[in-house]
Parts: structure tokens; C-alpha cells; sequence
């Protein structure tokens, strides 16, 4: 297993992202037309997981500044949860108020509506710690959207199914989805990049590393692929300085995630917010 060793960065949603000439060395870039951190445009009309994904919008409480991520529908029996990062839904230890999730979103469009958040989820270790890279195996967050009228996915389609994988499994052929921010990326589009990853770390959920990919700030909390299922969530990357960037993603494996996921389908199933 690979053991993280270099310096790890928060993909700071609210950061403004700077990129020297070439992140990711053109060898290690898999995407076909990939930029310099290994991302294309995702092209139009968005199906599929595509049409799954969009941003999820948020303000802090203290600085009172606008934060924006990357969500997915996830397939629940309420039909109304969206995966991210823990992070983006608690930044900087604050829980953001006024989220809301915008699937497909499309340069400034939300072709299928605007979802206020009703409910959100993240391990406890989230709310009651300070951030440290420990806490990284555990950048997991879901959130549940109002029910009023036709659910979620009612509209986006069945949302993608979770797949769990053990700590320390190789994934090859990934797909990243998200919405870069900052030089370089002046509109927000959705875009991909396509992904090897090898474990990280040897301890907790497990903790994927990819080389090929080097997220950019606003990336976070974006649909990790495998095989048409989802695997994981973009969670931080290494500094946009670096010459030979990485991303890091967190992994849905273990009982951490399925409690997680099961304490919330629940509460969204025996109430009807909204």
C-alpha cells in the first residue's frame, strides 16, 4: 500500500485555483483531450451519471462567503439523498446554511431545478474534531433534499448505485466527475478525468490515490466511477504548485459508510420534510 507522505490540501471550494504549465506529466494523463490537470469538458447533453451530478451551493455562517462543491444522486429507497464530501457540508468545522444541490447544473443553468437541503450527514468525527489527514478516510457526507411534490429522483432519474470496496483494493479505469474552479476554467462545466487509483493509507474506511488526475478547487465532493457505480468522492489533492500533482478520493467501504447511509435513507423515508 502506498503510504501518503507529501503535503495535502483541502480542495477549498471558495479558493481561487492557481496551476503552474503542466500538473500531471503528459505521459501519466489517461482523459482524451485532457488539460493540464488531466480534466475534458464532459460533452452535452449530460446522461447518466452526467445527468447525476451537479453542484451543491452553500454559505458559510462566519465569513458569510459563498462555497460550491460537486454532489451525485445516490440510489436510496427515499429517493431523495445526495453523496459529497463531508467537507462540504461542514467547512472549516461550520455546518453551511442555505445548501442547496442543483443536478446537471450547466454554466450558471439548473436544468432540473434548484433542491434545498433539509438534512445532512457526516461521521462524528467531522463535527467534533479539528481537521487533520486523518480525518480524510472519513470524507463522506450525504445530504437529503425537500420532498415536495416529485422527488429527486423522479426528476434526475434512478440515482447511482454505492459500491463498496475493501481497504487496500487497486481500481482501475475510474472516471472523476466535477466542477473545476478558477484560472483556466472561467465558466462552470462539468468536467471528467479518467483515473488508475492505489490505496493510500492502512488504516479506516481505506483511502484511494490516483496520479492521473490533479483536482482543482471546486472539485470536491464530485462522483468517483467504476463500472457504472460509485465508488467514491473526490476529497483533496496535492498543492496546484506541485509539478507532478495527485487527487485523493474517499473510498465507500465498510460499515462506517453503510451506517451512514442507512441512518439517513431512514430518516428521509419516516418524515417528509419540506
Amino acid at each position: 500500500m502506498l503510504r501518503l507522505v507529501l503535503s495535502l490540501v483541502l480542495l477549498d471550494p471558495a479558493a481561487v485555483a492557481e496551476m503552474s504549465q503542466r500538473n500531471i506529466p503528459v505521459s501519466r494523463v489517461l482523459t482524451p483531450h485532457g488539460d493540464r490537470l488531466g480534466y475534458a469538458p464532459v460533452p452535452r447533453p449530460y446522461t447518466g451519471a452526467r445527468r447525476l451530478t451537479g453542484v451543491l451551493v452553500g454559505r458559510d455562517p462566519v465569513t458569510r462567503k459563498d462555497v460550491m462543491c460537486g454532489g451525485t444522486v445516490i440510489g436510496s429507497r427515499s429517493r431523495s439523498l445526495v453523496l459529497t464530501a463531508a467537507h462540504c457540508i461542514y467547512h472549516h468545522g461550520r455546518l453551511l446554511e442555505h445548501l442547496a444541490f442543483l443536478p446537471g447544473f450547466d454554466q450558471g443553468r439548473a436544468r432540473l431545478g434548484m433542491w434545498p437541503v433539509v438534512r445532512t450527514w457526516v461521521p462524528s468525527r467531522w463535527r467534533n474534531r479539528p481537521y487533520s489527514p486523518e480525518l480524510l478516510p472519513y470524507d463522506v457526507g450525504l445530504v437529503g433534499v425537500v420532498r415536495r411534490g416529485p422527488r429527486l429522483e423522479d426528476v434526475t432519474g434512478r440515482g447511482l448505485r454505492p459500491i463498496p470496496t475493501a481497504r487496500g483494493t487497486e481500481l482501475r479505469g475510474l472516471e472523476l466527475l466535477g466542477y473545476p474552479a478558477g484560472k483556466g476554467y472561467p465558466q462552470l462545466r462539468l468536467y471528467r478525468c479518467l483515473a488508475d487509483a492505489v490505496e493510500a493509507v492502512s488504516r479506516g474506511p481505506g483511502l484511494m490515490v490516483t496520479h492521473n488526475c490533479h483536482a482543482a478547487a471546486g472539485g470536491s465532493g464530485g462522483p468517483v466511477l467504476y463500472g457504472g457505480a460509485i465508488a467514491g468522492v473526490v476529497s483533496s489533492s496535492s498543492p496546484l504548485r506541485d509539478a507532478r500533482g495527485y487527487t485523493v478520493m474517499a473510498r465507500l467501504g465498510g460499515r462506517p459508510f453503510e451506517q451512514l447511509f442507512a441512518r439517513a435513507d431512514r430518516a428521509m423515508r419516516i418524515k417528509r420534510p419540506g
